[in-house]
């Protein structure tokens, strides 16, 4: 594989914002892999970061590995369906006369714009480490947005459309199976 389509320079790439790195991960049906790694490398940082924060207070180990594997858990999940909700409400509610893509495409960019969550690692840094994973949220966003707008073909105004709508739309998904879940005594 070519030092360019390496998984660190790829993700370096998309943590840069740059654009034709999501073009380049749209296309390479290849790069499904890779994407998958993406997030599971930011989900680790942020469960690491939060682990250790969680030693800090003095939470023990147990809590540092069931919320590394619930973060992990998550993160995948949480990737494949936004992507799936983005990639309905992209090419069936916003779709333009240029909008070509599969959900392959979307999941893929969407993967690589986790990125920048690498750096939640240092969320457990005092007073710096809140600050650092907001700025994180933020960055991804944007990345997400970016991703949305390249492999969908849109403008950035569709793009920020399509994510906010996905976003609403997975927010509520997650706020019924928590509520679900906490009435069925699963969740405490």
């Amino acid at each position: 594989m070519a030092a360019s389509g390496s998984l660190i320079n790829r993700m370096v790439r998309a943590a840069k914002l740059d654009s034709g790195l999501y073009e380049e991960v749209e296309a390479d049906t290849k790069a499904n892999g890779q994407a998958l790694l993406a997030v599971v490398l930011a989900s680790l940082a942020t469960g690491i970061g939060t682990g250790i924060a969680g030693l800090f207070m003095e939470e023990g180990g147990l809590w540092f590995v069931w919320g590394l594997l619930l973060g992990l858990f998550s993160s995948i999940i949480g990737w494949l369906i936004w992507s799936f909700l983005t990639y309905i409400i992209g090419t069936k509610v916003f779709k333009t006369s240029q909008t070509s893509a599969n959900w392959g495409e979307l999941l893929r960019a969407i993967g690589f714009a986790n990125s920048p969550g690498v750096l939640r690692i240092f969320s457990f840094i005092p007073f710096i480490g809140g600050l650092v994973s907001f700025g994180v949220s933020i960055w991804s966003l944007i990345a997400g947005i970016i991703a949305v707008r390249q492999a969908l073909d849109f403008s950035t105004g569709q793009a920020i459309v399509t994510c906010i709508v996905g976003w609403l739309i997975y927010m509520v998904a997650v706020f019924l199976l928590t509520f679900l879940l906490l009435g069925a005594g699963v969740l405490v």
